[in-house]
């Protein structure tokens, strides 16, 4: 059958007679092209904006500061780093920011299980994967704690699947609490 590209949202879908995509077709793509993989559906990822990229960077920065300061054992990455989140051949993901403290899930390929944090920078592009296939995929198999960072409507939606708490929103004016640790709040009102 031929091959089909489909719009949802705005984000694209590839479809391919039915078939079923796995980790094997992301791994094959051409160097620079990159997509995400849940339940067997490929979906291309466009490239990031700017404003997308600063608060990435923002972020990764505090994270990594707080794990360096505290002589943390987790590890922070952030995209494009692979996330094989159910460790089978039919899901895997490139969230903006993952946070994983059992290191024993790592390998030069990336995260094999859930990490205990992911974070992703929505845009009007991929609303319809960060609100809705990523955060079901997300919450089923494992991840403790899920951030969606929205720099147009400037608020922090907080989902706390470990407490079953969420979704709570905050404000980029005011600081966030990271439920995973103690004593970390990540600032975005420099983004205001």
């Amino acid at each position: 059958m031929e091959h089909a590209l489909v719009e949802r949202e705005e984000q694209f879908m590839i479809i391919e007679g039915g078939k079923s995509y796995t980790t094997a077709d992301i791994e094959a793509l051409p160097d620079g092209e990159r997509a995400e993989l849940i339940d067997g559906e490929m979906f291309v990822m466009e490239s990031p904006s700017r404003t997308h990229q600063k608060i990435l960077g923002e972020l990764h920065v505090q994270i990594y500061m707080h794990i360096k300061e505290k002589k943390g054992t987790c590890e922070v990455f952030l995209a494009p780093f692979g996330v094989y989140i159910a460790d089978d051949t039919l899901n895997y993901v490139e969230p903006d920011i993952s946070v994983i403290c059992k290191l024993d899930k790592l390998d030069e390929r990336g995260c094999h299980g859930a990490p205990d944090w992911l974070i992703e920078i929505t845009s009007p592009s991929n609303k319809y994967m960060d609100y809705g296939r990523k955060l079901m995929l997300y919450q089923a198999k494992g991840v403790r704690e899920y951030w969606i960072v929205d720099p147009k409507q400037k608020f922090v939606t907080v989902y706390d699947f470990e407490h079953e708490e969420g979704p709570i929103v905050h404000p980029f004016f005011e600081p966030v609490k990271v439920r995973i640790y103690e004593d970390l709040y990540l600032d975005l009102s420099q983004f205001m």
